[in-house]
């Protein structure tokens, strides 16, 4: 007796239904960056130690192992998240809302290859600093080699980079909402968590920590919505 082959089955053997069975590891890989880079996010808060980083207490600090971990894990959070999103765009790739979500990937990508250099600056600068800063036992000597690091062209290369990754994200939610997605706003938190990244860098610990939560929550969310999406079209 033969088989008769079924609907899924039939939809399966497509060349479309099969192009979609070998891009299903590659949604669930970037589903994958996207959840990591969401928990790297709210790691970096939660172990960069705080304290006053004009005293001797904030050498110390910047001489520590977790401001090492810390920083580190930020950066790879960003790569994760870009490399993420670039999935993201690939499953809204086959909508009408695929341009805005390659647009918004390519920003947030180009964002976080700006932002980087100034994060390795304060990640390996600042831990130099601090620990030629206790070596001395010279305060300003951490004030002066911290402005040198913060303040200079830098600052414009982490300004511009969190700007686009900011407008990576909201584009990106914004093609969302305008898919078919049954959870149209599953691309609303974390585009809420990159439009306040630069002012939460005037805010305490705590406020910092939910900020980082809130993007956890962004990439998490996102997370799902690309491995429901990707199974709902290979069911």
């Amino acid at each position: 007796m033969t088989a008769t082959p079924t609907t899924a089955t039939r939809a399966a053997a497509t060349p479309a239904g099969l192009a979609g069975a070998r891009r299903q590891p590659r949604y669930r890989l970037a589903a994958a960056a996207l959840a990591a880079a969401g928990a790297g996010f709210a790691i970096y808060p939660a172990v960069r130690p705080f304290s006053d980083e004009s005293s001797l207490r904030g050498a110390a600090a910047f001489a520590s192992t977790r401001w090492l971990v810390a920083h580190s894990t930020a950066m790879i959070a960003f790569v994760l998240l870009a490399l993420g999103l670039f999935g993201v765009a690939a499953r809204l790739g086959e909508t009408a809302a695929g341009r805005r979500a390659r647009l918004g990937a390519v920003l947030a990508a180009a964002g976080a290859g700006l932002t980087l250099p100034y994060y390795g600056a304060e990640t390996f600068g600042l831990h130099a600093a601090g620990q030629q800063a206790l070596r001395r036992g010279d305060a300003q000597l951490l004030t002066s080699l911290t402005d040198a690091i913060r303040w200079q062209q830098g600052i414009w290369f982490i300004t511009t980079g969190l700007l686009l990754v900011a407008a990576g994200a909201i584009i990106i939610a914004w093609a969302i909402w305008g898919s078919r997605s049954s959870v149209r706003y599953a691309g609303i938190p974390l585009a809420v968590g990159f439009a306040l990244y630069l002012p939460q860098f005037t805010a305490g610990q705590p406020v910092r920590v939910a900020h980082g939560l809130l993007i956890t929550a962004g990439g998490l969310i996102l997370a799902w919505n690309l491995v429901r999406r990707t199974e709902r079209c290979n069911a």
